[in-house]
């Protein structure tokens, strides 16, 4: 693509059209860019648009475009085709940085993400003056610029918050501490007397304080890892300024907005998250600071509101003291029982209250609430943070504050139970404030997993949860029902069965309420209990004891899906599939109706799939559903096919990339179902799925691969004679995945098929190029995985075809190769093979190509420990990072292959086989095998052949 003005013409209306809201118009715009990207000056062209346009909107789109390009094509994967030539890597990376910081901030923001995202890769090492370029813009005075450079910076430098400790990590860091630590003390020294100079200017301030909130950001992430010794011999400068930061009070920063934090409240509290990490790691060097912060801090929360502007900074603070209490060093701070009563009286109690303002999300945003409240999200939230401290303070005062907490516990029930209709609030902050106590420590799996022994749970159950459960209307007193919802899902494991069972029914019922948070936490609670393990690896809660409630449950699920703002709700398919999952056969009577209702769930979402998680639940409940009923008659496959082929074409012919690959997996389940020919809807797909466009995606090729598996599995005779002159394009498919490191282990799996199944007419003329073309990759990249792969295969073909054409085929590319093969590549590596099926193929091959060269491997195949040692210089790839919106291959667990074993039946015991096999050997050449096996096998080996000799009852002649 030239650089002209037609082309910057075209690529305007396109990003124009982008924008549209008529799908018809969007997605072929979005499918031209797509076509296009891989063409050089693409980028050049897109950040010419975004520099020269008129248009704002069209600039912003360019931006967005820019990013998600750089975000989908930057990373080289190796094997996988560069989509960025290296001339536009090198213009883009000449002109970024200056095309960043003199744009507005909308597109800044986009440009900034971008050369993170650039950075991530090539720095320091292919962009080694990216630091000194922007470092040099401090020097500019221009505050624009300077938080474009900073803003930059974060999200370069963000990373090593959570980076794992790596020799090349520290060495990242020590190249950016030397280059950019002074300059940022000196921009922060010099913001603040800005700051003074300024101090009546509110538009200079709101500027300047942006920056002070990204220069604590940046001091966060460089201080992360480990504590620098810049930051440490300067430490006096940054700590007393951070001090008096918190205690700033501008009137002129203060907002009258309620809700959204001013830039005041996100630089304290980005100072209470500094503080906390110094005190949390480096308690020595930041000891003679401490007493300050804490003090300041402590103030802070006595003096601030309980406005929603401020709940970062309140949690944040909170979290400062939770961290500072749990310290040895600090302990001596907290010991008076009069210090401890305040904090419960001051800090904790009034950030556990129920605010109007969680009451008004909790009806009208309950996303956001319930991945809050459920999910424990980034955004912390008051009432965690104050939890954080309960359990604090508790590691080493629990009995003084259980004694406290317990004295508040009992007086909010009193109030509440005055007047139930007016102080409900005050049930709800005790429900919190024992849920506080009593969780020690907890896990995503089990709920809470260690509890205060003070708190008695199972009572508390009894007394006060039990009754907002049975209530009989479930839309009374949401908050509160989803409260005990709650209860018993996060103190599952500590709860007997009696209770858990108990609660099951009343949980169901709940599914019915109109309030969004509550019966997302009934699905909720429904499926962790659903997957708790009882005695002997089973469920705690088993399918009989389900049997009452089963239609009740099943109609309650899928009704609430049509309860206003729970369509695409992942919390009740999740409750779904794993309700299928544990009943099993029992929904059996209930599929023809419930499939149904998920293929029109199906058709519905598949026009704008935006739920990942809804949508993954939704086919593994389709799964189950398919795998649960044909396990018990295996003639309904049809009725699915039937059910589910309409939605799956228009989901193939639409390309809704995130679907695709869940369609493959299904159809591979129904296709396996089948018990005789293959069906001729699925042959006319078959050369569809040969088309090389499908196999571009990463995300396409594991279920791409196990349908085609399936295909031969069912259909090698119909394909032989119907579709023969599909086999080349079928082999044209293992060719391109053989020749990658990432994928060459699919190739394997779609070789070792034909090879199955096919007849061997149909394939004979093909055979020598295939064994051609992994000889070369095996020379010009041998791995660990493809050697591994390549041994299961040319032992599976010795197996269908014998050791004299797997010889022939050998020696036919060149001479001796047999011979050398043996010798270099399955002696010394067939350990390395791993699987049992895997391990039981190269048994049986070998066993077929015995020589005095190879008895000796088998015997160390049976007996030595596997040897899974791997080259330490080799880039060895097994997962694929998928970069960008190309959907990934989310494999679903219902739609399980089963582990296929090609030699099945035929050889039950393959030792027992080595023995008759060297059995009928030497009754044709006596006297001849043992004197054989005497001098060329160690003792030890003798040994071990001796007892599958006896093990077969027979012997050497």
């Amino acid at each position: 693509m030239e650089l002209n003005d037609r082309n910057l013409q075209t690529l305007t209306e396109y990003l124009q059209k982008t924008l549209s809201p008529d799908p018809a118009v969007r997605r072929p715009a979005e499918k031209f860019l797509e076509s296009v990207e891989g063409n050089q000056n693409y980028p050049i062209l897109l950040l010419t648009v975004l520099e020269k346009s008129q248009d704002e909107v069209i600039r912003v789109c360019a931006a967005v475009t820019f990013k998600n390009y750089i975000k989908r094509n930057w990373r080289v994967v190796e094997d996988e085709l560069n989509k960025i030539s290296d001339p536009d890597r090198t213009a883009i990376k000449a002109n970024i940085v200056n095309l960043m910081l003199s744009s507005p901030e909308q597109i800044q923001k986009q440009l900034s993400d971008a050369i993170s995202i650039i950075g991530r890769e090539d720095f320091p090492q292919k962009w080694p003056d990216l630091l000194s370029e922007m470092v040099t813009r401090f020097q500019s005075g221009d505050f624009h610029v300077i938080n474009g450079i900073l803003r930059t910076a974060h999200s370069l430098f963000k990373r090593y918050r959570h980076e794992f400790k790596s020799n090349e990590l520290w060495s990242e860091i020590k190249l950016v501490l030397d280059t950019f630590a002074q300059p940022l003390t000196e921009l922060f020294k010099a913001t603040i007397d800005l700051c003074q100079t300024h101090a009546t200017d509110i538009n200079a301030l709101k500027v300047l304080f942006s920056s002070l909130a990204l220069i604590s950001k940046l001091f966060y992430s460089l201080n992360f890892q480990d504590l620098p010794e810049f930051f440490e011999d300067n430490m006096e400068t940054w700590m007393t300024n951070f001090h008096n930061l918190l205690t700033l009070d501008n009137k002129l920063l203060q907002t009258d907005d309620e809700e959204e934090a001013g830039l005041l409240e996100l630089l304290k509290s980005q100072i209470c998250d500094n503080a906390a990490l110094y005190a949390q790691k480096y308690d020595e060097e930041f000891q003679p600071y401490l007493p300050r912060f804490v003090t300041a801090i402590w103030n802070l929360l006595v003096t601030t509101g309980q406005e929603v502007k401020y709940d970062l900074l309140v949690s944040n603070a909170i979290q400062f003291l939770a961290s500072v209490c749990e310290r040895p060093h600090y302990k001596h701070l907290f010991e008076d029982q009069n210090v401890l009563t305040s904090i419960c009286e001051k800090v904790i109690v009034p950030n556990m209250e129920f605010r109007s303002a969680d009451e008004e999300a909790f009806e009208d945003n309950s996303e956001e609430y319930i991945i809050r409240d459920l999910e424990g999200s980034d955004i912390d939230t008051r009432r965690r943070a104050a939890c954080d401290l309960v359990r604090g303070l508790c590691k080493f005062f629990e009995g003084p504050v259980t004694g406290i907490f317990s004295g508040y516990v009992n007086s909010m029930l009193t109030e509440y139970a005055k007047n139930p209709g007016v102080n409900w609030k005050h049930k709800d902050a005790a429900i919190y404030l024992v849920t506080s106590l009593a969780s020690k420590a907890q896990t995503q799996k089990h709920g809470i997993t260690q509890a205060n022994e003070l708190v008695n749970l199972s009572e508390f159950f009894v007394n006060h949860i039990l009754v907002d459960l049975k209530s009989p209307n479930v839309n009374e007193f949401p908050v509160l029902k989803a409260d005990a919802i709650k209860y018993v899902m996060t103190f599952r494991s500590q709860l007997p069965k009696e209770q858990l069972l108990e609660a099951v029914p009343l949980l169901v019922a709940h599914l019915q309420a109109e309030s969004i948070v509550q019966h997302t936490y009934a699905a909720h609670a429904l499926e962790r209990l659903f997957t708790m393990r009882g005695a002997n690896n089973a469920t705690l809660i088993t399918p009989t004891e389900m049997a009452p409630f089963t239609e009740q449950l099943l109609n309650n699920l899928f009704k609430s899906l049509a309860i206003p703002g729970s369509s695409e709700n992942e919390y009740i398919m999740k409750a779904i599939m794993r309700s299928f999952s544990l009943l099993q056969e029992a929904i059996v009577p209930y599929i023809p109706t419930l499939i149904g209702q998920l293929t029109h769930k199906l058709l519905l979402v598949s026009k704008n799939p935006s739920k990942p998680h809804f949508n993954h639940y939704l086919f593994e409940s389709l799964c189950l559903s398919i795998r649960i009923t044909c396990k018990a008659s295996p003639d309904t496959v049809d009725s699915f096919e039937e059910a589910l082929f309409p939605v799956f074409t228009e989901i193939l012919q639409n390309d809704v990339q995130e679907f695709v690959p869940y369609v493959f997996q299904v159809m591979s389940l129904l296709l396996e179902i089948h018990t005789s020919s293959i069906p001729s809807s699925y042959m006319a797909l078959f050369p569809h799925l040969l088309q090389p466009a499908l196999w571009e995606r990463t995300g396409n090729i594991p279920p791409l691969v196990r349908l085609l598996q399936a295909y031969l599995e069912k259909g090698a005779t119909t394909i032989a004679s119907t579709a023969a002159d599909k086999i080349p394009g079928l082999l044209g498919v293992f060719q391109k995945l053989i020749a990658s490191k990432a994928n060459d282990h699919q190739g394997f799996y779609l070789l070792n098929s034909i090879v199955e199944h096919m007849s061997p007419d149909s394939i004979t003329q093909y055979r020598k190029q295939i064994f051609i073309l992994l000889f070369q990759r095996l020379q010009s990249s041998k791995t660990t995985k493809f050697v591994k792969s390549f041994l299961v295969f040319i032992n599976l073909y010795c197996v269908k075809y014998g050791a004299i054409a797997l010889q022939e085929i050998f020696d036919g590319i060149q001479p001796k190769m047999f011979g050398m093969v043996v010798e270099k590549i399955i002696i010394p590596e067939v350990q390395k093979v791993s699987g049992q099926v895997e391990k039981k193929i190269c048994a049986v091959g070998i066993t077929k190509i015995l020589t005095e060269y190879t008895l000796q491997a088998l015997i160390g195949l049976f007996e030595l420990p596997e040897d899974d040692s791997i080259p330490d210089d080799e880039h060895f790839i097994d997962i694929e990072d998928t970069p960008g919106y190309q959907t990934a291959f989310s494999q679903l667990a219902f739609a399980g292959k089963k582990e296929h074993d090609p030699i099945g039946d035929a050889v039950g015991n393959p030792k027992i086989l080595l023995a008759q096999s060297l059995h009928k050997l030497s009754t044709a050449c006596p006297g001849r095998v043992p004197s054989m096996l005497s001098t060329s096998l160690p003792a030890e080996a003798l040994q071990f052949l001796q007892g599958y000799l006896q093990a077969a009852t027979v012997q050497l002649v």
